[in-house]
């Protein structure tokens, strides 16, 4: 797939499909469907015009990146989000961006989909221009709950990764690169690698997960490690089963695939290491 911006477009038709994609969810893949290119926008639209309410995200640009090329996109057009650019109306993000930036044939949204200065432009002012065929794409539910950036941010947050999963259509994931800890864990028989969340996304609630880190089963805690008092930020802390290599230093990759406890304290670390040694037996029990 490749990455460009509009001024570096060739001059060809295309099927593009238009939106934020944090997450690239179930919604996003429809919408994405059928579509030979993206349009998206990079930082997300309300770090610039409401950075107030700005949330937190559930991908990082390079992996929201690697999620949409999954999808057989030929081209990822990017555009730099900033005051000038929001301060376009709808008409003028049409003309210039659509039509004769991208060419468009067909332009494919989400039914909430708003565009322009003070999010004036939406669906409907897309159908009503008849140089492309507009395909607005109905909001998609899963067991009754529809499925949005928002609502999978929330279920990550709250630990309900095994829904968050189902809607995002594969593992919430995070990445970040392994830094030196306390070495408690190596102390208590349990080395792990230790990633320091990034502020800037969405990071699962505190508590013990099953995981995969780089493809090799994890249990994974995430939190402050209240048993120690450390005083210290949230941690995410990943014992890899089976494995006991030197990973500092290096970037690692972790799919939670099931909350397995809440972050609790222990009287005592004999009792700590105890409750280590359940979640690893159930971790290789639900992973392997």
């Amino acid at each position: 797939m490749r990455v460009t911006q509009l001024s570096d477009l060739e001059a060809r038709p295309r099927r593009v499909a238009v939106g934020e994609f944090d997450g690239v969810h179930l919604g996003h893949r429809e919408v994405i469907r059928g579509s030979d290119t993206v349009l998206t926008f990079e930082p997300h639209p309300l770090q610039v015009v409401r950075p107030e309410a700005a949330p937190k995200l559930l991908t990082s640009f390079e992996v929201k990146q690697e999620l949409i090329a999954g999808l057989g996109v030929e081209e990822l057009v990017v555009i730099p989000f900033d005051r000038r650019f929001a301060e376009q109306s709808p008409q003028e993000f049409i003309d210039q961006v659509l039509v004769d930036g991208l060419r468009a044939t067909h332009v494919s949204v989400g039914e909430n989909f708003r565009f322009g200065h003070r999010a004036a432009g939406d669906s409907e002012t897309l159908a009503a221009d008849a140089r492309f065929e507009t395909r607005v794409v109905a909001l998609v539910e899963l067991d009754g709950e529809v499925v949005s950036s928002s609502h999978v941010r929330a279920l990550v947050q709250a630990g309900e990764v095994e829904l968050a999963a189902r809607m995002l259509g594969g593992p919430f994931q995070l990445r970040g690169e392994v830094v030196s800890g306390d070495r408690r864990g190596r102390e208590l028989g349990f080395p792990t690698a230790n990633i320091v969340p990034d502020e800037a996304l969405v990071c699962p609630g505190h508590g013990v997960y099953v995981a995969r880190a780089d493809g090799v089963c994890a249990a994974v805690s995430v939190g402050v490690r209240p048993t120690f008092g450390t005083g210290r930020a949230p941690l995410v802390e990943a014992y890899l089963l089976d494995r006991d290599v030197d990973l500092y230093g290096k970037t690692l990759r972790v799919d939670f695939l099931q909350r397995l406890r809440g972050e609790r304290r222990f009287e005592s670390a004999d009792a700590l290491v105890e409750q280590m040694q359940r979640d690893v037996e159930r971790t290789r029990e639900l992973c392997g």
